[in-house]
């Protein structure tokens, strides 16, 4: 793995202008973290670092990475912890008003508790100072051990665990969302999921999570097709929406993050207009989000870069439908001020 320094030298092989600089968008997803054994540091200075790197991202929405957790206390209510670091990192964001602004926060419950993750929820509500918006409770499961699995250590099929569902049925009462992270075998999950919970707003994270590696790595064409198959089911529920983004990552099979150089835009979008084009194309702009997953993503390509591979695929489609995928789904879904 780079260091920092030799992310930053890495990336900086591939500097584009920026496409269509004045258009305003939303960043639906990226993670904040302070430095540990696992990761280096990134803080809002990071964040702005990469949003003020040519592009117009007016807002963005935080999804839970087990950054700050309380170290103490009840087990179910130490997520908690995170909210409280994001709520603090966005009044930081308002001393720079000329920045993007964290504008809503989706962090972690353990919903297998079930009903009694309540009281978790109302206390994330609290921690949010009116900015957070919903739960994300990773599904990631393989049986392969070429691809890891949550950090939560779930059991596979989580999203059908009848004690999970318990928990889940608390969020549609607080108004809450779900942000549903998983990988391309388990969409049909989703599906049930959401057809059991259709007043509940359930968001699909990274695509659905195309693999590419182990088992998958020699099948990428009947990946694709199952996986086409399967959203195009999962898109008949009209309370799922979709982030456009997060397959980048090393787990997806494209190699940018072991290549000689980070991917360009052309390449991003030579490799992942099929998923993107196919998603737009059955759930309609107005339920896609485009998201960075910073800076997870950053293994693999720069801020700027990938923000001009989304403009270019979002280019083909009207104005208003370009208003949507950048900006105006995020908006509307996370809640956000305009």
């Amino acid at each position: 793995m780079k260091t920092l320094d030799e992310l930053k030298s890495w990336l900086s092989q591939v500097k584009e202008d920026i496409v269509d600089p004045e258009r305003r968008m939303v960043d639906a997803h990226h993670h904040l973290w302070r430095k540990d054994h696992r990761r280096e540091q990134y803080l809002v200075e990071d964040l702005w670092e990469d949003t003020e790197s040519g592009h117009h991202i007016e807002q963005t929405v935080f999804v839970d990475c087990r950054a700050d957790y309380f170290t103490g206390g009840p087990t179910m209510m130490r997520p908690v912890g995170e909210t409280h670091f994001v709520a603090q990192a966005i009044q930081q964001t308002h001393s720079n008003p000329g920045a993007a602004q964290v504008g809503a926060i989706v962090g972690h419950a353990d919903l297998t508790q079930g009903a009694v993750i309540q009281e978790v929820l109302q206390a994330h509500l609290d921690a949010g100072k009116g900015w957070f918006r919903g739960i994300r409770h990773h599904g990631s499961w393989s049986a392969s051990e070429a691809i890891e699995n949550s950090h939560l250590d779930i059991p596979p099929n989580l999203y059908t665990n009848p004690n999970f569902q318990e928990g889940f049925a608390c969020l549609a009462p607080l108004g809450l969302s779900f942000d549903a992270w998983l990988y391309h075998p388990d969409i049909p999950d989703v599906t049930e999921l959401a057809l059991k919970f259709p007043e509940t707003t359930i968001i699909l994270d990274h695509l659905g999570g195309p693999l590419g590696i182990g088992p998958y790595a020699k099948y990428r064409d009947e990946v694709f097709y199952k996986w086409k198959q399967d959203i195009t089911n999962l898109a008949r529920c009209p309370n799922v929406i979709a982030k456009l983004g997060g397959i980048a990552m090393p787990i997806n099979g494209f190699g940018w993050n072991t290549a000689e150089k980070p991917a360009t835009s052309e390449e991003i979008v030579s490799a992942h207009s099929p998923y993107y084009l196919h998603m737009i194309e059955i759930f309609g702009p107005e339920r896609c989000m485009f998201e960075s997953n910073f800076p997870v993503e950053k293994v693999s390509v720069s801020y700027h870069v990938l923000w001009n591979a989304f403009k270019k695929i979002a280019a083909r489609f009207s104005e208003s439908e370009q208003d949507s995928l950048l900006r105006g789904t995020a908006v509307r879904v996370y809640r956000m001020e305009e």
